[in-house]
């Protein structure tokens, strides 16, 4: 009698030992970074959105980033004293919690925080981010959408139907109230409306120079506690 396919064993022994030389990897990157860069900065991401990530990216080309995998990060610099791959770097590792990154860079602080105080830019908001002011929509025409589109824009909620052709709204429609955690379907309609509310930007948490092993926490950061427990499954562990 042939054996059931659910029978069939598969190893992991591959995938494991992929996955460890891939965080060995990892940690041999950070390390020579920390040797080669004068300066590291932590950076956090609000709004984060990879297409940004990647045009920071190309304008720092002269740096290194990485973004993700914050445990492995964590084992590269040293969660502790005793363990810290040079003085001070453990303190570094207690803000890699997070959607956040490492830059290492020979650019001075101030000039890190002319480019990121001033790199802003808006997006469309995604379901599960607050509304950022009210938006109703007006009665009357939509004449920006081919009639093709009215049963999608109704299923989303709007009351719309077809006037000689042409997509309608037949009454105003209240999209959303500031504050709103926004629905799938309201972050829908914003996009088709062209209507942005997210803003991307990166902040600065605090900065250790290689040169004098000095920690500095920026902004009026404070040191967190590390928590063995912080969710660690970002997709990028580099740029």
């Amino acid at each position: 009698m042939p054996k059931s396919k659910r029978d069939k064993k598969i190893s992991l022994t591959k995938t494991t030992k992929k996955g460890l030389e891939s965080k060995q990897k990892l940690i041999e990157e950070l390390r020579k970074c920390v040797d080669t860069y004068r300066n590291l900065f932590i950076f956090s991401v609000e709004n984060m959105r990879n297409n940004k990530l990647k045009d920071i990216r190309t304008a720092w080309k002269h740096s290194r980033f990485f973004f993700g995998k914050n445990k492995v990060m964590i084992v590269a610099l040293g969660k502790g004293s005793p363990d810290e791959y040079k003085d001070n770097l453990h303190k570094v590792s207690k803000f890699l919690r997070g959607e956040v990154g490492v830059l290492f860079t020979n650019k001075t602080k101030d000039e890190v925080y002319e480019y990121f105080s001033h790199f802003k830019e808006m997006d469309f908001a995604r379901a599960g981010n607050q509304a950022q002011m009210d938006v109703t929509l007006d009665e009357g025409p939509l004449e920006q959408f081919p009639h093709s589109m009215e049963p999608q824009l109704r299923q989303l909620g709007l009351p719309t139907a077809l006037k000689k052709g042409v997509v309608t709204l037949l009454k105003d429609y209240e999209v959303c109230k500031e504050g709103d955690i926004l629905t799938p379907e309201q972050a829908r309609i914003l996009k088709l409306f062209a209507i942005e509310m997210a803003e991307f930007k990166v902040k600065i948490k605090c900065m250790w120079n290689s040169e004098t092993t000095e920690f500095q926490g920026l902004a009026g950061e404070e040191e967190p506690e590390l928590d063995d427990h912080d969710d660690d499954e970002e997709d990028e562990d580099s740029m």
